[in-house]
């Protein structure tokens, strides 16, 4: 993202905004909103005086300054420093800056850090009506929970190296599920008949997980034995279980494990 705005410089390659580069671009602003630091302001300014400070330097009409205070939720403390604000009320403010010139551009790095459960969601739904109205939505975040629920598409970045980019739902259909679970008196039962037809089984206690065979072809061999089911669901592994699978090799700072532990990293 940073190399998108013109921050560092990549050893090789170009981004491209429009076909320019950022530092092409006439009026920044209103052809690229990005928040890649919440406390990019100066303390001393009033949150409506950091908004018109920037309107001023891209030509933007001083009223949309109002308008994106709005639309963030911060009009009522506008005229307040932004040093005294918490560090969910800066992320607003900085949300706000990257709407003031109402780009089809959006770059966010993290913009759900520091929100208390409400601001996330109001988060969420925004992005998520930002791209119905046809502008481009770049999100960067290591909350993995929180983008399946907002991104339609994914950028995968390991060690500077592009892993995937495809959307969410062939994302995670690219990871090892296929397991059914079985929910059934009959487990003895069941487990000898499905390690019959060549697949495997585990008793979860209480239920049977069967890797190897589909739900319909699980519910032909019950009705053909005469087996009780109760319950016959597919597993889909989440977002994260995907995630962790493709880039399980990708893990920068890995530290040595313990019985038991599983070995967790960050990931670039």
């Amino acid at each position: 993202m940073r190399m998108i705005v013109g921050l560092d410089l990549p050893d090789s390659g170009s981004a491209l905004i429009g076909g320019k580069h950022y530092a092409e671009l006439d009026w920044p602003l209103r052809e690229v909103g990005a928040l890649l630091d919440a406390k990019a302001f100066h303390p001393a300014r009033t949150a409506r005086n950091h908004l018109r400070w920037l309107a001023l330097g891209n030509d933007i009409p001083r009223v949309r300054v109002d308008e994106v205070l709005d639309q963030v939720g911060l009009t009522s403390v506008a005229n307040r420093r932004v040093g005294k604000f918490s560090l969910g009320m800066t992320q607003r403010l900085g949300i706000a800056a990257a709407l003031l010139g109402d780009p089809g551009v959006l770059l966010f790095d993290e913009p759900v850090n520091g929100l208390d459960p409400e601001g996330i969601r109001w988060v969420r739904h925004f992005l998520r009506d930002l791209a119905k109205e046809g502008r481009t939505v770049l999100v960067s975040s290591h909350l993995i929970s929180e983008m399946s629920l907002t991104a339609d598409r994914l950028v995968v970045i390991g060690r500077g190296r592009l892993i995937a980019e495809t959307s969410v739902a062939d994302f995670v259909a690219r990871s090892g599920g296929g397991a059914v679970r079985l929910v059934t008196p009959d487990q003895v039962a069941f487990t000898a008949v499905i390690s019959t037809a060549g697949a495997t089984v585990e008793d979860d206690g209480g239920s049977l997980t069967v890797e190897g065979l589909t739900s319909s072809q699980i519910g032909d061999l019950g009705v053909q034995n005469g087996l009780r089911i109760y319950e016959l669901t597919p597993i889909t592994a989440s977002l994260e279980d995907a995630f962790m699978e493709l880039t399980q090799d990708e893990v920068e700072y890995r530290p040595s494990t313990m019985p038991g532990a599983i070995a967790v990293g960050e990931k670039e």
